[in-house]
C-alpha cells in the first residue's frame, strides 16, 4: 500500500543571510512523505531563490504530479523533473527502500569571517583534517588576500577552500593571488568559481598555480547533451550540490566521473532545512567519505524542521505543524 503526503514549510533565517543582493528572511520548500508496506520516508523539495531555474510553486505542482503517479505504481522519471523535485524525490525514495546509508559526515567546512582566533576551538572540535571555507569577492582583493593569509599564518594545519562566485576579472584575480605568498598556496584547496568566465579561471589557475573549483560551470554544462566530467578541464574539484543538480542516482553518476579523471568531488548545501541537510551529511558519507562536506548552513536558519542536525541547539519545529497541501488516498499495489 502506498501513500503520500506533500507538506510546504517555512523556517526563519537569520537577519544577515543574503543571496545575490537579496535578504533571506525565511526559507520555503516543500517536504514529501512517503509510506509504503509500513515505511515511512521524507525528502525535501527547496529550489533556492535566485540560483534555482525552477520556482517554489513550479516544483510544488510537479512535485505533486510525480507523487501521484508513484501511489498508482508508476516509476518516476527523474531525468524529466526540474533539479529540486528530483533531488527531493530521489532522496525520499531512497530513504524508503534503505538504500540510503544511516551513517553521515556531519564534519561540516566552517565559513570564516573576521578574526582566525574565533575559529581556532571550531577547528580543535573537528576530526581529522581542518578544513574551513572563507569567501573572497565581495572586497577588495588586497583585503582578501591579506585575510586568507593571515587566517593560514596563524592556524599552520589548516586548509582553505575558497568561494568567489564569479566575483573578479582575470585581472583582480592575479591581484589577489599577488597577497599570497607562493608558500602559502598550497594550502588553498580550491578557488570556487574566481573569474567571470570559465577561461579566465583556468588561465588563473595556470598563472597562480592556485586550484580552482566549478560550481555554477558544472551545473551549466550538466544541461549540454552527450556532457562529459572530462570537457571541464584545468579543474580539480567539482561542486555537487544535489537541489541545482537532480536526483542522487545523477550525482552518483557524476562522482563516479569525477572520480575517474582523479577530480576532487566536495557536496554542498542549497540552504536546505535541517531534513535535507541530513541526507546530504549521509550521502557525502557514502559517496565520498574522506571529503569534508560544505554543510555549514544550519546556523543560517532560526529554527530545525522534523530531524535536528546533530549538535544543533536551534528549536525543532514538527512537520505536523506545516501546511499540508496535498495527500494521496491509500492505495494497494
Amino acid at each position: 500500500m502506498r501513500q503520500a503526503k506533500l507538506y510546504r514549510y517555512r523556517l526563519p533565517m537569520d537577519s544577515g543571510v543574503i543571496l545575490r543582493d537579496q535578504k533571506l528572511t525565511h526559507r520555503d520548500g516543500w517536504i514529501v512523505e512517503l509510506s509504503e508496506d509500513g515505511r515511512v520516508s521524507l525528502g525535501e523539495i527547496a529550489p533556492l531563490p535566485g540560483f534555482s531555474q525552477e520556482t517554489l510553486e513550479q516544483a510544488g505542482v510537479e512535485a505533486q504530479g510525480q507523487l501521484e503517479l508513484w501511489v498508482n505504481g508508476n516509476r518516476i522519471e527523474f531525468e524529466q523533473c526540474t533539479p529540486s523535485v528530483a533531488f527531493g524525490l530521489s532522496a525520499a525514495l531512497m530513504e524508503l527502500s534503505r538504500t540510503l546509508p544511516q551513517d553521515g559526515n556531519y564534519r561540516a567546512a566552517p565559513l570564516c569571517s573576521g578574526d582566525p582566533d574565533e575559529l581556532i576551538p571550531i577547528l580543535n572540535n573537528m576530526q581529522g583534517s581542518k578544513v574551513a571555507k572563507f569567501k573572497v569577492g565581495l572586497y577588495e582583493t588586497i583585503r582578501d588576500g591579506m585575510l586568507v593569509s593571515l587566517f593560514l599564518e596563524s592556524i599552520p594545519d589548516l586548509t582553505l577552500r575558497l568561494d568567489a562566485n564569479k566575483a573578479w576579472t582575470l585581472e583582480k584575480a592575479k591581484q589577489f593571488a599577488k597577497h599570497i605568498s607562493p608558500s602559502l598556496r598550497q594550502r588553498i584547496a580550491f578557488v570556487e568559481e574566481p573569474c567571470q568566465t570559465p577561461g579566465d579561471s583556468v588561465s588563473f589557475a595556470l598563472d597562480t598555480g592556485i586550484a580552482i573549483a566549478w560550481d555554477e560551470t558544472l551545473q551549466a554544462a550538466i544541461k549540454e547533451p552527450n556532457f562529459s566530467v572530462k570537457e571541464l578541464t584545468g579543474v580539480k574539484a567539482l561542486i555537487i550540490k544535489p537541489t541545482l543538480i537532480g536526483s542522487l542516482d545523477k550525482c552518483i553518476r557524476l562522482i563516479e566521473e569525477a572520480k575517474s579523471h582523479a577530480i576532487q568531488v566536495v557536496i554542498s548545501s542549497s540552504l536546505e532545512s535541517s531534513v535535507g541537510l541530513g541526507q546530504l551529511a549521509r550521502f557525502s558519507h557514502w559517496q565520498v567519505p574522506a571529503e569534508t562536506p560544505g554543510l555549514d548552513t544550519m546556523q543560517l536558519f532560526g529554527a530545525q524542521l522534523e530531524t535536528p542536525w546533530p549538535g544543533c541547539l536551534l528549536p525543532v519545529e514538527r512537520l505536523e505543524d506545516q501546511t499540508l497541501v496535498w495527500q494521496s488516498e491509500p492505495t494497494s499495489l
